[in-house]
């Protein structure tokens, strides 16, 4: 192939991109704009608890609305009261209308369920006087404090390991994790894990959401070891390659803080600094010098990155109705601290429709760019290493400094009911499970510079799946998804997850 032909071929990528990108902004930017397209009904599992305090329906019809006398709150043994008082939408000395009552009364329940701080609330109006009433909030608080033994699969997804991998014990991470939730009951938590195995690796963080009076401020930091004696050092026919050695191959350390600022509920903003630090063995830039480019065996570089979060939706943790907005401006390579330079942009948008009664859609578009375009192996992993990936393509990576991915879902609840747990505490007895079925359809693609990728038949072209799923849902923020997925390529596959899909 000709000289011309090679850019012809790199200008109709770089174009498609742009496309893809500029589609992304757009979308994003409509899961921001538009409203609600429609709310949830008083059908959605509303307990009896949220129901109001039974007036004269002379006086309801005279009044019109409730004045807010006082927040009460009640069930929090751990939790600080301003905390919960912080998240809800009403406050004291508000106005709500009586035609909107049962509807604001649920969506502060829920909200309240969105910190993740409860198993469950109720919401009420109690004491009337008048025109005015005190709200009266009940919460079930978690169990915050947690140490259990980690079992953990090394590799990208259960498939991987399951099928590409033949469920090898050697690609196993086994340790400890323990974590504790609102510490000073105040939303702050600190975690630390400790695995051996396939990688050895030491963690530590904590992150207070609060330290101003006005419960806007926040901060936090986590600090991180590992090493490896195997190393995924290429990427071929985008299949991850992996060498292994006895000797230590690879040795990581990260050490990050943050500051966050949270005004409203919805939205916050974070400013992250974090330093980075590899090293491999020499054996590494032998296989594949690029790996952390132009044949070294060590680097490190400093990321500054600004991150915007903004959801309002039924849940925080598996949305149905709603919208959410993410977005990353991030600057890496400072001075002498400058192993990797980039400039990357990343942006993902959310919308959640109720369709009918139990029947949910979903649509999803997230993209990045990364400049400039030229990065070494460590700086172009993109489709496939996390959760940006396609429904169907678990077991391919797509190496990239830019990409998109599209993503729609139609969801039905067949299931919603609790089983009764008999040997556990009062509050923990009952395990909420709903179950969905859905159908889905998925679209990307990744630019990557030619001769940066190896044999890349995924890169620089549309990509298409679909397929159909159960997804299971209980509380601790737990939902398993079984999905039977078909790729572009003709692939067909029944697929395992633990985390939510879009």
């Amino acid at each position: 192939m000709n000289a011309a032909n090679h850019l012809k071929i790199r200008k109709d990528s770089a174009r498609r991109l742009f496309y893809g990108l500029a589609c992304s902004v757009l979308l994003a930017a409509l899961a921001v704009a538009l409203p609600v397209a429609a709310q949830v009904q008083d059908s959605a599992a509303a307990p009896p608890d949220t129901a109001t305090t039974p007036r004269p329906l002379a006086v309801v019809q005279d009044s019109g609305y409730v004045i807010v006398r006082n927040i009460l709150v009640s069930g929090n043994k751990k939790t600080r009261t301003s905390i919960i008082i912080r998240e809800l939408h009403v406050k004291r000395g508000d106005t709500v209308y009586l035609r909107t009552l049962a509807e604001t009364l649920e969506a502060n329940r829920k909200q309240l369920l969105n910190t993740s701080l409860f198993l469950n609330t109720t919401a009420n109006v109690k004491n009337w006087d008048g025109n005015q009433a005190d709200f009266v909030f009940e919460v079930w608080e978690r169990w915050y404090l947690f140490a259990f033994p980690i079992f953990k699969l090394a590799d990208r997804n259960f498939n991987q390991w399951w099928v590409e991998q033949k469920r090898s014990l050697n690609r196993v991470n086994v340790g400890i994790k323990a974590f504790q939730d609102n510490l000073t009951g105040r939303a702050d938590d600190v975690y630390a894990d400790v695995t051996v195995g396939y990688t050895q690796k030491f963690l530590l963080g904590y992150n207070l959401p609060y330290i101003d009076r006005q419960l806007r401020q926040g901060l936090g930091f986590v600090v991180s070891y590992s090493r490896n004696r195997e190393i995924n050092y290429i990427s071929d026919l985008n299949k991850q390659q992996f060498f292994r050695q006895d000797d230590f191959l690879r040795r990581q350390f990260a050490l990050g803080v943050n500051y966050t600022y949270r005004k409203a509920i919805s939205t916050r903003h974070q400013v992250g600094l974090n330093y980075y630090f590899e090293a491999v063995d020499d054996s590494v830039a032998i296989k594949n010098p690029d790996y952390l480019g132009n044949g070294r065996t060590s680097m490190g570089y400093l990321e500054l990155a600004y991150k915007l979060h903004y959801i309002q939706a039924d849940s925080w943790q598996y949305p149905l109705v709603g919208q959410s907005f993410y977005a990353e401006v991030a600057r890496a390579g400072f001075g002498q601290l400058n192993g990797l330079e980039y400039f990357k942009f990343r942006v993902k948008g959310a919308k959640y429709w109720e369709l009918a009664r139990k029947t949910y859609g979903a649509l999803s578009l997230m993209g990045q760019a990364k400049l400039s375009d030229k990065q070494p192996y460590i700086g172009m992993r993109a489709m496939g290493y996390t959760d940006d990936y396609l429904r169907g393509l678990e077991y391919y990576v797509i190496d990239a400094t830019s990409y998109f991915i599209f993503k729609s879902t139609l969801r039905r609840e067949l299931l919603n009911f609790k089983v009764h747990l008999p040997i556990v505490p009062k509050k923990f007895s009952n395990l909420p499970i709903r179950v969905l079925a859905k159908a889905y359809g998925d679209m990307g693609y990744g630019y990557a510079r030619q001769g940066l990728v190896l044999n890349g038949k995924l890169n620089n072209r549309m990509l298409y799946t679909a397929g159909v799923g159960l997804d299971v849902v209980s509380f601790y923020d737990a939902c398993i998804r079984v999905e039977y997925s078909i790729n572009q390529l003709g692939e067909k596959g029944l697929f395992l997850h633990a985390k939510l899909d879009m």
